[in-house]
């Protein structure tokens, strides 16, 4: 009905009935969007309340476990953010744009301009892992790269490695990949592992033949014990909280048997260096080509084993020798890497390795349970997000709460104790090119990137110092301490105290080339709380005990500043000076920072 149908005495009243319903409307549109009315009677909206800033202490120690040391720049620019945004930035962020690999060989390239039979070795690596450790802002990424190297273990103490040139190309392009897949997939960088030619050379299955009729010659069966024992499923089985399975008797079920070690074996055979025109001759080392050090190794049908293949619950048929090709040799692959990669005891292995490498040695079932879970899964239905395994081991719970109890922490590693000097007190390279070779000797660090003494790490993850009270009658892991002896802690405090007091690393006219001016530990070395403030912020994450600061004052103290008409400015900030290396060099070697809590 329209309203010229209706009763002329009715129009009026229904015109202001719709006028006071749209009045009405209006008016609680504006409520709801904010505004006011031209009478300025609404109430204004309460502004949210600012952004409560993260403590120091809190960021500090996160950043201890998750990046090769806090910086003061680093603490500032967290606390306005989160650790989630921390993560996913750190995740996004991009490898280094100079690689290891490309600093090696512009460094070979440079010794061959001067001698065109020059070469390189280990310590050109070397120099690039501290320049990429202390200097990259992607911190994340290169903690990743360490833990991995760890577990994806080669090593530049063999000879077949570190003794060419190429070898050292080698090494350096096998820990970029190792950068490069810090936040990949688990079962992309099990592949990337496997057919680097840098492994191939040092688990010896680069090269590797198939079994002969005779039975004279069996596959090398190196690379596939390790594979399983120490990359991806252990010696036993796992419950998905770390925990062994039991048989009905009580005792550890392993997790293979030697005959899964021979018959996966016999999918390495046939692997070798890569040629673009592969021969018997290129199979055997022969006619190399420059890059073979630096690119995947490629398959050679001829050498590969076309038995049945039977592992870890699954078969591959038996092939013809006529059959065998580099793609039924890529399925092979496939199929093994993809049974170790899905294996139940790839989830909690991996996440007891990382958490015991970034936060705890002995960390509760719970724990390892909740970032085993996010391997399996990482909320989207895919399995080994290592970028989520990360996460999940940083933000969790356990890391994140205040330590409670003795059996939290872990010991710093000894090159990470060096990178926490070289981060949080600013040290530079006079150079450019971070000149600290090997460190590997006991009466300096006892450890050296990528040169741990064999395929089982610098230590053993599981490891207990023997006759230990506190450890060893609770049954409670120490990996680190296995390389800690008499000699090793007098090196470390020797070798602490002169990089704090000079700097470390190559000496150029007598002088370390990585050293640091500790600018902003002088400028308040007058006030000993005041710089023993700097240590708690930087080295303690706020947990300075109250007795360490106390002996740390009083010997900061006991350093006089000059003070006279006679009194040169030279003797006083040399004095300030000695307060300030007093301070670090007490802080790094106290137990306080020598357990990370």
């Amino acid at each position: 009905m329209t309203d010229s149908t209706c009763p002329a005495d009715h129009r009026p009243a229904r015109r202001q009935a719709w006028r006071s319903i749209l009045i009405a409307g209006l008016a609680v549109l504006a409520a709801a969007c904010g505004g006011g009315g031209g009478g300025g009677s609404q109430t204004p909206p309460t502004p949210p309340p600012p952004p409560v800033r993260l403590g120091a202490p809190e960021v500090a120690r996160f950043l201890t476990q998750a990046s090769f040391g806090p910086t003061d720049a680093g603490i500032e620019a967290l606390r306005d953010s989160s650790f989630e945004s921390w993560i996913t930035q750190q995740i996004a962020a991009p490898p280094p744009t100079q690689s290891h690999q490309a600093t090696v060989e512009a460094a070979l390239a440079a010794a061959q301009a001067a001698n065109p039979s020059a070469s390189i070795n280990a310590n050109n690596f070397y120099y690039s892992w501290w320049r990429q450790t202390v200097t990259e802002d992607a911190q994340l990424r290169q903690r990743m790269a360490f833990a991995y190297s760890q577990i994806f273990v080669v090593s530049l103490v063999d000879t077949a490695i570190s003794g060419s040139s190429n070898g050292i190309r080698g090494a350096a392009s096998y820990y970029d990949m190792l950068t490069r897949n810090a936040f990949s997939n688990y079962r992309t960088l099990l592949e990337e592992v496997t057919l680097h030619p840098v492994m191939g050379v040092y688990l010896t299955f680069l090269a590797n033949q198939r079994e002969d009729a005779a039975g004279t010659r069996t596959p090398d069966e190196n690379y596939a014990r390790e594979v399983m024992q120490l990359m991806s499923i252990g010696l036993y089985e796992l419950n998905l909280d770390g925990t062994t399975r039991l048989n009905a008797q009580g005792q550890p079920i392993l997790a293979y048997s030697q005959q899964d070690i021979s018959q996966l074996a016999k999918v390495f055979t046939g692997i070798s260096w890569y040629h673009p025109t592969p021969t018997n001759t290129t199979f055997l080392g022969g006619n190399r080509n420059p890059d073979s050090f630096v690119r995947q190794m490629i398959f050679y049908p001829q050498y590969h084993s076309f038995a049945q293949k039977s592992f870890l619950g699954v078969t591959i048929p038996a092939r013809t020798a006529a059959t065998v090709t580099q793609q039924t040799m890529a399925d092979d692959l496939r199929v093994a890497l993809d049974a170790l990669a899905n294996h139940p005891n790839v989830a909690p292995f991996m996440a007891t390795r990382l958490i015991q490498q970034f936060v705890t040695s002995n960390p509760s079932p719970a724990y390892v349970e909740r970032v085993a879970r996010v391997f399996n899964n990482n909320g989207q239905g895919v399995r080994g997000d290592m970028g989520a395994v990360i996460r999940a081991v940083l933000t969790d719970t356990e890391a994140r709460s205040a330590p409670s109890g003795d059996s939290f922490g872990k010991l710093r590693e000894p090159v990470i104790r060096l990178t926490n000097w070289a981060r949080a007190f600013g040290a530079t390279s006079a150079s450019g090119n971070w000149l600290i070779g090997s460190t590997s000797s006991n009466q300096v660090l006892g450890q050296t990137p990528l040169a741990s003494p064999s395929v089982f790490n610098f230590w053993r993850p599981g490891f207990t110092p023997a006759g230990t009270t506190l450890l060893g009658a609770r049954g409670l892991r120490a990996p680190e301490f296995q390389i800690v002896d008499e000699v090793s802690v007098a090196g470390y405090i020797n070798t602490l105290q002169t990089a704090v007091a000079t700097g470390i690393g190559v000496a150029t006219a007598g002088v370390p080339d990585v050293r640091s001016a500790y600018g902003a530990e002088v400028a308040v070395a007058d006030n000993a709380e005041a710089l023993v403030d700097r240590m708690d912020r930087l080295v303690f994450y706020g947990a300075l005990p109250a007795a360490t600061r106390t002996r740390i004052v009083e010997a900061v103290n006991s350093i006089a500043i000059p003070s006279g008409a006679t009194v040169t400015q030279a003797q006083i900030d040399a004095a300030r000076l000695n307060r300030v290396r007093t301070a670090i060099q007490l802080s790094l070697a106290s137990p306080d920072f020598l357990i990370q809590r």
